[in-house]
C-alpha cells in the first residue's frame, strides 16, 4: 500500500462498516469481542495509526504532559535531568502522546503555570521533578486534583505504604551500597563518605547505603561519623572539604561520593595530597566520569521516563488516565547499576574502561 492506510482501508480489511472501526478505536466495549479482534488484527497488518488530531477533539483531551524545563546549571550533575527530559521525550512519542516544555522562576510560579495550562486544556498531565521533603507543589496539585506524577518520591508520610500521589524514584541508597561494596570488596576498610550537609532528603539516602556497606564490613557506628566529609554540591567546596580531611587522616583508603562533582573534587584533592592510590566512585555516570575513568553510579533514567509513562498511561496506553494511587502500585523504584571503570586510583581493577 502506497498510500498511509485510513479508517476505510481497515473497514475493508476487517470486513467491517467504517462505523465499527471507529468504534473499536473510540469505544471498544460496545463492540463484540470476536469483531473487535478482527479490527485490532486489520489495523496491526496495515500499520494503521488514528489521527491524533481528530481524536483530541474527539475527547477533548490534548493527549499532552506538561514538564517544567530546568534552569540551566553549571554543575557537573546538571545533566541528569536533561537526559531523563529526553527519555520521557522519545517514550512518549512512541505511544502517541507530546511532551510540553514550560519554565517558571519558582516553585509558586510553576504551579502558576500548571493551572493555566490545565485550565486551557494545554495539557491533560504533569510530570514534577527535583521534589523535597515538604514539597508543597505536591499537596496544591493534590487538591486542585491535577494528575501528575513526580520524578522524586516525596520522603515524607506520603510514601510507599501510605501513597497519596503517583512517583518514580531511584534507589540512591541501594546505588551507593554498591559502590562502597566494590571498595571494600577489594580490600578497603577506611572508606570515607563525601556528601551534602544534612538535612538534604537524597543525600541522606545515599548515606544510608554507604553505611549499610560499611557495616557490613564491621565498621563501628562511632568509626562512621568519623569518615564522613561535608561539603556543598561544588567541585571547588569539595576538593577543599577533601584536602582538609586528608591532611588530619592518612589512614583513609576509600572515598564514596554522592555526586560525580563531588568526586572530581575528591580526586583532585587526593591527587594534589600525593594519594593518588585512593579509589574514588561518584554517583550519576555524567560525561564527566565517563572522560576521566570515574566508577560511577548510572541512575538508568530510561527505565524512570517508562515508569513515569507507565504510572501515567498504563504499561501499554496511550491516553492519559491516572488513577488513585494504590499502596504497592502507586511507584515505581528503579535500581541503579554501578559502572565500574579503571583508572583514578583503582590499580589492579581489571574491569573495562567505559
Amino acid at each position: 500500500m502506497s498510500h498511509m492506510p485510513t479508517v476505510d482501508d481497515v473497514a475493508r480489511v476487517a470486513l467491517v462498516s467504517r462505523q465499527t472501526v471507529s468504534n473499536v478505536i473510540n469505544s471498544p466495549e460496545v463492540v463484540r469481542p470476536e469483531t473487535r479482534a478482527r479490527v485490532e488484527d486489520a489495523i496491526a497488518q496495515l500499520g494503521y495509526r488514528p489521527n491524533a488530531s481528530a481524536r483530541r477533539l474527539r475527547s477533548q483531551k490534548s493527549s499532552t504532559i506538561g514538564i517544567r524545563l530546568s534552569p540551566m546549571s553549571d554543575g557537573i550533575s546538571g545533566s541528569v535531568l536533561d537526559q531523563f527530559l529526553h527519555a520521557l521525550t522519545e517514550g512518549a512519542h512512541t505511544r502517541g502522546i507530546r511532551v510540553l516544555l514550560f519554565t517558571a522562576d519558582d516553585d509558586a510560579a510553576e504551579l502558576e503555570q500548571i493551572k493555566r495550562l490545565r485550565d486551557d486544556r494545554d495539557c491533560d498531565a504533569f510530570v514534577l521533578t527535583s521534589t523535597w521533603h515538604g514539597d508543597a507543589r505536591t499537596r496544591t496539585l493534590l487538591d486542585e486534583k491535577i494528575p501528575f506524577v513526580t520524578f522524586g518520591r516525596p520522603w515524607g508520610d506520603d510514601d510507599m505504604n501510605d501513597p497519596q500521589h503517583h512517583w518514580v524514584d531511584v534507589d540512591g541508597r541501594a546505588g551507593v551500597r554498591a559502590a562502597a561494596e566494590h571498595l571494600t570488596a577489594g580490600g578497603r576498610r577506611r572508606i570515607s563518605y563525601l556528601g551534602w550537609p544534612s538535612p538534604s532528603s537524597t543525600g541522606d539516602d545515599r548515606r544510608s547505603g554507604w553505611g549499610d556497606a560499611m557495616r557490613e564490613a564491621g565498621i563501628s557506628d562511632v568509626e562512621l561519623d568519623d569518615l564522613v566529609i561535608l561539603a556543598a554540591e561544588d567541585v571547588s567546596a569539595a576538593r577543599a572539604a577533601v584536602a582538609s580531611y586528608l591532611d588530619a587522616h592518612d589512614d583513609v583508603d576509600g572515598i564514596v561520593c554522592a555526586s560525580d562533582s563531588l568526586a572530581l573534587g575528591a580526586i583532585m584533592a587526593a591527587s594534589a595530597a600525593g594519594r593518588d592510590e585512593i579509589p574514588v566512585t561518584g554517583f550519576d555516570n555524567t560525561p564527566v566520569a565517563r572522560a576521566v575513568g570515574l566508577t560511577s553510579v548510572e541512575q538508568r533514567l530510561g527505565l524512570v521516563a517508562e515508569g513515569v509513562l507507565d504510572l501515567l498511561l498504563g504499561a501499554t496506553g496511550s491516553d492519559i488516565a491516572l488513577g488513585a494511587p494504590i499502596p504497592g502500585e502507586a511507584h515505581r523504584l528503579v535500581t541503579p547499576e554501578l559502572v565500574v571503570r579503571r583508572s583514578l586510583g583503582l590499580v589492579g581493577d581489571d574491569a573495562p574502561a567505559g
